[in-house]
């Protein structure tokens, strides 16, 4: 009998893992290394969602149990990443959340903003060329040696006009760590707004915002949280976000203390405390009921204790790559790797890879049920708390097989 979440935190490392690992589906049926593309949910999530969906084809739904889920899964991210409550505000997705920050930081024209576009998702970078139309120059930083994020370089480019630095935790592509203490500490000694990408990280690697001088993150239900598509979650640092001005404005946003949520009030309004402002209409009740549920396990796992497994996985695999003769992106194991490995050379191809034989490996290896992505012209093997040295095993061996069907 699998043991429930809320058992999880009272099991050791192994057992814990391995309860967690037991709640997912989906790896009956796959070796599933594509969570930086999208999670599965775990039966316990997939549960409260179908418990949400009961109550409203039945009785139409329960509205203050609806927003007791909202409230409850707002202040578990908050755990999650170390914040309050209050600092949290709920997105479509992480372009939106992108967005949010980007017009409500109130860039003038001879502001500048640092970014480095060729380790970026397209969209932490098209929310800043935006803003060219109204004056705001976008510093385009290039990628560091072998697709490292180049931090030296944008804290070299910043100036006294530099508003705001964007970068990913764990870059698109290829999936190294960013050293974002670093990061932080330069961009918060300047009063630079350090905003971070949290897609590939969050729910997967340990996150303090706090001690790495975070002002504002954002990310996705749909990737490490193994919730859904449709919700996001963005975090705003409260000096921030009380001096930050939304671009658009919904009852939720306002403070009217304890109001009915229709109510109007007087016309003269005053913003919701913290990122709360950033709040529109009505959720994604759904999509919330999943993400309340994942993140409980999440928290119930520990943060810490994923890591520090998905780390010993992607290396194992980095390792097992390395003594096939298979170009590993970063070459041997290293603190470079997060929960992300990539083969192959980087380009602009999102559909193949400029090396045929790895173009067949993919297919190969997706006719046996593993599942990856093809990223930037390099093959992505992505990692969770679900995965196990078993499936980084079964990886390995399966391209052994392939390497020696396919010799020259």
């Amino acid at each position: 009998m699998n043991k429930p979440a809320t058992e999880l935190h009272t099991l050791d490392a192994h057992g814990a893992i391995a309860a967690f690992r037991a709640d997912f589906p989906a790896l009956k049926n796959y070796t599933y290394m594509d969570v930086a593309a999208r999670g599965v949910p775990s039966a316990t999530t997939r549960a409260a969602l179908y418990a949400h969906m009961d109550d409203r084809t039945n009785s139409g739904g329960d509205k203050d149990r609806m927003f007791a889920t909202i409230e409850r899964a707002r202040e578990r991210f908050a755990d999650l990443v170390n914040a309050h409550a209050d600092e949290v505000t709920y997105t479509k997705n992480i372009s939106e959340g992108l967005n949010m920050v980007a017009t409500g930081l109130g860039l003038k024209a001879g502001d500048n903003v640092v970014v480095c576009p060729d380790l970026e998702h397209p969209n932490n970078v098209y929310c800043w060329l935006n803003l060219q139309r109204q004056g705001v120059e976008v510093r385009l930083v290039k990628a560091g040696e072998n697709g490292a994020m180049p931090v030296d370089d944008l804290i070299a480019r910043m100036d006294a006009r530099t508003r705001c630095l964007s970068a990913s935790t764990v870059s698109f592509a290829p999936g190294f760590r960013t050293d974002v203490d670093k990061l932080g500490k330069a961009c918060r000694e300047r009063g630079v707004c350090f905003l971070v990408d949290a897609a590939q990280s969050a729910g997967i690697m340990h996150t303090d915002v706090v001690a790495s001088n975070i002002d504002a993150l954002t990310t996705s239900a749909q990737k490490g949280l193994l919730a859904d598509y449709g919700m996001g979650f963005l975090y705003v640092r409260r000096e921030w976000a009380q001096n930050m001005q939304p671009a658009y404005l919904a009852r939720f946003g306002v403070d009217l203390g304890d109001a009915h949520e229709a109510a109007l009030g007087d016309l003269s309004f005053k913003f919701a405390a913290g990122a709360r402002r950033f709040d529109l209409g009505n959720y994604n009740f759904g999509v919330a009921a999943m993400v309340d549920a994942s993140l409980k396990q999440l928290l119930d796992l520990g943060t810490r204790r994923i890591e520090a497994h998905v780390c010993t996985l992607s290396h194992a695999l980095v390792k097992g790559f390395y003594d096939l003769g298979i170009p590993v992106a970063g070459g041997a194991p290293g603190p470079h790797l997060a929960g992300i490995v990539t083969v192959g050379a980087m380009s602009s191809n999102h559909y193949g890879t400029g090396d045929e034989r790895f173009n067949k490996l993919y297919q190969y290896l997706g006719e046996n049920n593993v599942k990856l992505s093809i990223r930037r012209g390099m093959l992505r093997f992505s990692l969770h708390a679900y995965n196990n040295l078993e499936d980084v095993g079964r990886v390995v061996d399966l391209s052994k097989k392939f390497l020696g069907a396919n010799a020259r």
